[in-house]
C-alpha cells in the first residue's frame, strides 16, 4: 500500500472491518436487524429528548441528566451503526486509515462520557432519597450544567490523549481488524510500533477515569439501598426504590457487559463472544434506555399521555 501521514510514517492507509463474516444472506439479515435497531434507538432517544423539553413537569435535575443521556445515546448509536448498515448493504468493509481512527475517538469519548453521565445521575439519586431536605438547593440549576458539561468534557479529555499517543504508532499490515467496528485492542494488534507503552498508557487513562465514576456510582446505590431499607413502610420503600429502578437497570446493563468483555480470559471463547457482547453495549444498550425509562417511569408515562391527548385535541374534526 502507498505510504501515508499519520503523525510518524504510516504503511497502512485503510484497514478492513470483517465483521460478522461472508455468508450473504446472513448480511441481510443482519442489515434488516441493525437497520430496525438504529431507527427505533434514534426514534426511542428523540422522543425522550423532545418529551424533557417540552414538559415543564420534566423540568428538574432527573429529566434534566436523562435528556442529556438520550441526546448522548443518539450520537453512540450514530457513530457505529451507519458505518456498519453501509458495510452489510454495500459489502465495502474498507475504512481509510484517518476515518477508523476517527470513529474509535468518538466511540470512546462518548462511552468515557457515558461513565460520567452515569455516575452524575446516581448521585443526583443519592442526593434525591438520602438527603431531600437539601435536594433542591444542592442541585439547582448552575450545578447541574456544571455536572452535564464536565461529563462530556470529561470523557473527551481522557480520550483525546489515547488517540494522540495511537496516532504515533505505525501500522504496516496486516489491515484486517477482527471487528464491526474500529475498537482500541483490535487496531493495537496491527501496529507494527512496540504497544507495550501504549496499552499502559491506555490502562492508566483508563483506571483514572472510569473508576472514579464507577466508585461514585457504587458508593451512591450503597447509600441508597441502606437509606430505603430504613424506611419503615413497604409502600415507602416500593416508591423511595422505583425512583431510582431504572437508572440502576441501565447502570447494571452498561456495566456488566464491559466487564464481559474485559473481564474474559484471553481465550478462544473470549474471541468469539467479544463481538456478541460488543453488541450489547454499542447497539442494544442505546435502544433499550428509552424503553426502560419510558416503561418503568410514571412521570414519563404521564408526560406521554398528556402529550398524546394534546395530539389528537389538535387534530380538527371531519364534517360528515
Amino acid at each position: 500500500m502507498a505510504d501515508g501521514d499519520w503523525g510518524n510514517q504510516t504503511l497502512v492507509t485503510e484497514f478492513t472491518l470483517l465483521g460478522f463474516g461472508d455468508c450473504s444472506e446472513l448480511q441481510t439479515v443482519l442489515f434488516l436487524l441493525f437497520f430496525t435497531i438504529y431507527i427505533m434507538t434514534m426514534a426511542g432517544n428523540i422522543f425522550i429528548l423532545v418529551l424533557v423539553v417540552a414538559d415543564r413537569h420534566l423540568h428538574t435535575p432527573m429529566y434534566f441528566f436523562l435528556g442529556n443521556l438520550s441526546c448522548l445515546e443518539i450520537c453512540y448509536s450514530s457513530t457505529i451503526l451507519p458505518r456498519l448498515l453501509a458495510s452489510l448493504l454495500t459489502g465495502d468493509r474498507t475504512v481509510l486509515f484517518s476515518r477508523c481512527f476517527l470513529q474509535f475517538y468518538f466511540f470512546a469519548c462518548l462511552a468515557g462520557a457515558e461513565c460520567y453521565l452515569l455516575s452524575v445521575m446516581s448521585y443526583d439519586r443519592y442526593l434525591a432519597i438520602c438527603r431531600p431536605l437539601h435536594y433542591a438547593s444542592l442541585m439547582h440549576g448552575r450545578f447541574c450544567l456544571q455536572l452535564a458539561g464536565g461529563s462530556w468534557l470529561s470523557g473527551f479529555l481522557a480520550n483525546s490523549v489515547t488517540i494522540v499517543f495511537m496516532s504515533r504508532l505505525t501500522f504496516c499490515g496486516p489491515n484486517e481488524i477482527d471487528h464491526f467496528f474500529c475498537d482500541f485492542t483490535p487496531m493495537l494488534k496491527l501496529s507494527c510500533s512496540d504497544a507495550e507503552f501504549m496499552e499502559r498508557v491506555a490502562f492508566t487513562l483508563a483506571a483514572v477515569y472510569t473508576l472514579p465514576p464507577f466508585t461514585l456510582t457504587l458508593t451512591s446505590y450503597v447509600y441508597i439501598l441502606i437509606s430505603i431499607l430504613r424506611i419503615p413502610s413497604s409502600r415507602g420503600r416500593q416508591r423511595a426504590f422505583s425512583t431510582c429502578s431504572s437508572h440502576l437497570i441501565v447502570v447494571t446493563v452498561f456495566y456488566g457487559t464491559l466487564s464481559m468483555i474485559y473481564m474474559l480470559p484471553g481465550s478462544t471463547m473470549r474471541r468469539d463472544l467479544h463481538k456478541t457482547f460488543s453488541v450489547f453495549y454499542t447497539v442494544l444498550t442505546p435502544l433499550a434506555n428509552p424503553l426502560i425509562y419510558s416503561l418503568r417511569n410514571r412521570e414519563v408515562k404521564e408526560a406521554l399521555r398528556k402529550a398524546l391527548r394534546k395530539l389528537v385535541a389538535s387534530q380538527p374534526c371531519k364534517p360528515l
